[in-house]
């Protein structure tokens, strides 16, 4: 009992599946917890698991000096602490915006007396607190390690800079690499299956692959990719983008004979010649970076 006396006490803005989470995974580790959610009646599983409602958005504020929102977006946000007094509080957002939204939040707080801390989190809600679960928190790097312990109980605190917009970046960066990497499997899948091949009898083939992308050795292309990118040199003796680029022609050509989806492998296929038009047809795959990072207007 006197270890939780010890513990900092929170509050969680915020009761969608990722709050409430957030809640029982901080009222399970022994935190006193405060909730508010603008439907009330969402709070009311955590009152039995032995949160405290607040009546207002600025009561549940003020309960606590670690505040932790998860909302739809940064709107919702200004919508529920707009009346709120944050002085001397740390609102850890943990909602999805785009960057520069997270960095005009980090100066609304500050102007407000309050530290913002801005982050992404890594797993779905039943993740939380889960072994390998981490969220990625950018902000004032000392705000962030004052409140670590608590923070780990959802996750592992990955801190990625004081730049507040950081940390969505990752938080996308990952998630767009997570929904493509899906997509394309389901194209693979459906490519196939006009064939008669059954997304099992695929699963093995695409496993290996996806593993082997991020292993060392010849198949290794995420590590052999990533230096190549950095040091800007991108041989292409061994497999050149046109040879590439001609391959994912086929591609698209063998998406529409299956009658599918031609929408995706399409894109790729475009990449892939703006960036040998772009003069990087003898070049590595690699080089396609250039055409990402300038997109045509």
């Amino acid at each position: 009992m006197k270890e939780n006396l010890m513990k900092t006490s929170v509050t969680v803005i915020g009761l969608g599946p990722m709050g409430a989470t957030m809640a029982r995974t901080f009222l399970a580790a022994g935190h006193s917890t405060t909730v508010w959610n603008r439907t009330a009646a969402k709070a009311a599983p955590l009152v039995q698991d032995g949160a405290t409602l607040a009546p207002t958005a600025a009561d549940a504020v003020a309960a606590s000096e670690l505040v932790v929102v998860s909302q739809t977006d940064y709107r919702a946000m200004y919508d529920s602490l707009g009346g709120a007094d944050l002085k001397g509080r740390v609102i850890v957002n943990l909602s999805s915006g785009s960057p520069d939204e997270l960095r005009r939040a980090g100066e609304w707080a500050s102007e407000q007396g309050g530290d913002m801390v801005t982050g992404g989190v890594m797993v779905p809600p039943p993740g939380i607190g889960q072994p390998g679960a981490y969220v990625f928190y950018s902000g004032p790097e000392a705000v962030i390690e004052r409140h670590r312990k608590t923070l780990e109980v959802l996750g592992d605190v990955t801190f990625v800079g004081t730049d507040r917009g950081l940390s969505m970046l990752y938080y996308q960066a990952q998630l767009y690499l997570f929904w493509s990497t899906l997509t394309a499997y389901m194209h693979a899948i459906a490519l196939l299956g006009s064939a008669g091949v059954s997304a099992r009898q695929f699963f093995p083939f695409a496993a290996t692959t996806v593993r082997e992308l991020a292993e060392d050795g010849p198949m290794g292309f995420l590590k052999e990719m990533a230096e190549a990118i950095d040091a800007d040199v991108h041989p292409g003796d061994d497999h050149s983008l046109r040879m590439q680029a001609v391959g994912a022609d086929h591609i698209v050509a063998a998406a529409r004979e299956a009658g599918i989806d031609t929408a995706g492998p399409q894109a790729l296929r475009d990449l892939f010649w703006r960036a040998v038009d772009a003069g990087h047809g003898a070049e590595d795959l690699s080089s396609v970076i250039g055409v990402i990072r300038a997109p045509a207007p």
